[in-house]
């Protein structure tokens, strides 16, 4: 398990070197930039679905989910994002890789303990906007940074078949937008520079049930809840002239992470076949920008629906290695909260993955397809059209166990 976890170390530092940008989405500019963390590769893979119980592989999304881990688990995902942007007249095309998370789950009886990193959100695009007419200007906008978790959660569970958790987190990051303008008549352009310093903490519980429905079928169900909680942004803006720096006085800001509370329920034969459907909804409608000078959204409380599950043909065939394979497929709908031009913008997304078991071990390659559309190409607005290839290790063995032999 210490090679598997040093490999996946050195695949984490790759990752980290490509994720520079973790999106190319002209939203970004709004609030701390797109959403990119929907799960790990394995709930992605179902459409964000989280419900379900697990022995092997790190949940994300419910720290009480910890408490139904019975190997220590290690997991590490990234993605290869690939975006058409459409308006109207034009379109454009665009690549990221970034990594999407890393974390350990370790179990301790009834007690069990969980901690990683997140890249949350992601600022990150490149806009150039003319204008014709005696005093025609060109202007190029440039966006980029984000905001990390860092958590720590812990899961108790109070009996064989209810666990609760609790977590903490860590927000922090660093966006940085600049617009340069030039104007025909004008023999120097305009620089404006803007840096934006997040911290913050937040906080997250989280209830599972799981209970037999006759002998060979089970119920499963899910609570998660996140308060509302302050974020401290320190902000700086600079203008540059021909050479000249300005420093603006700008005001810092605290930004409203919004509430969020999710209900799933599933059902099925454990390590066989599962559904489930979930529903995740935040008070976006609070929402405010990094500045106050930002104008032309607004925000509204958003809604995500999620349906998928999963199908295993023999999970402990020892004749035909694509029987143990695991088999996921979801569907997604998202009113992201946004809303521009009077429209809101809606994200919408088929998802398919598998679950590659590593010879007769109990960790996996996991690998995602999800492919989606968000925004629409009128009211002046752009539609992304993306294909999302998501690949995770999830690496499973006993640690810190007693040795009987010298």
């Amino acid at each position: 398990m210490i090679k598997k976890f040093i490999v996946s170390l050195c695949l984490l530092f790759t990752l980290v070197s490509f994720a520079q940008e973790g999106t190319s989405s002209p939203y970004s500019f709004y609030g701390l930039g797109d959403v990119k963390f929907k799960g790990t590769v394995e709930n992605r893979s179902m459409g964000g679905v989280s419900v379900f119980a697990d022995s092997i592989h790190v949940n994300l999304q419910n720290p009480a989910q910890f408490a139904s881990l019975k190997l220590t688990s290690f997991a590490i995902g990234g993605s290869y994002l690939t975006t058409k942007f459409r308006t109207e007249t034009q379109e454009e095309k665009a690549r990221r890789t970034t990594l999407d998370y890393l974390a350990v789950g370790i179990p301790a009886g009834k007690l069990a303990f969980g901690f990683g990193l997140i890249p949350y959100t992601a600022v990150g695009y490149k806009i150039n906007q003319t204008t014709t007419g005696p005093n025609a200007t060109e202007t190029d906008y440039k966006g980029i940074g984000g905001m990390n978790k860092v958590f720590f959660g812990t899961a108790y569970k109070i009996t064989k078949n209810i666990n609760i958790g609790a977590e903490a987190q860590y927000n922090f990051g660093s966006i940085e937008t600049t617009s340069f303008r030039t104007r025909n008549d004008v023999q120097y352009g305009t620089n404006e520079e803007n840096i934006s310093e997040i911290q913050g903490f937040s906080f997250t519980t989280g209830l599972t049930i799981q209970q037999k429905v006759k002998s060979k079928y089970t119920y499963f169900g899910s609570l998660v809840y996140s308060p509302e909680t302050d974020l401290t942004i320190k902000n700086q803006r600079t203008i540059t002239v021909s050479g000249d720096v300005d420093e603006q006085p700008v005001q810092n800001s605290t930004f409203k992470s919004p509430s969020k509370f999710a209900i799933g329920s599933g059902f099925g034969i454990v390590k066989k076949w599962l559904i489930g459907a979930e529903v995740t909804m935040q008070s976006t409608s609070d929402l405010k920008n990094r500045f106050d000078d930002i104008v032309g959204v607004t925000f509204e409380n958003s809604t995500r629906y999620s349906f998928g599950g999963y199908f295993i043909p023999n999970y402990n065939s020892y004749s035909s290695y694509l029987k143990r394979v695991t088999y996921r497929a979801g569907v997604r709908y998202e009113n992201t909260g946004m809303i521009l031009r009077n429209k809101s913008i809606e994200d919408f997304a088929v998802t398919a993955g598998l679950g590659l078991p590593l010879g007769g071990t109990f960790s996996k390659i996991n690998v995602g397809l999800e492919i989606g559309k968000r925004g629409t190409v009128y009211n002046n607005l752009v539609e992304e059209n993306y294909i999302n290839l998501s690949i995770g290790l999830s690496l499973s063995d006993r640690w810190f166990v007693k040795r009987k032999y010298d």
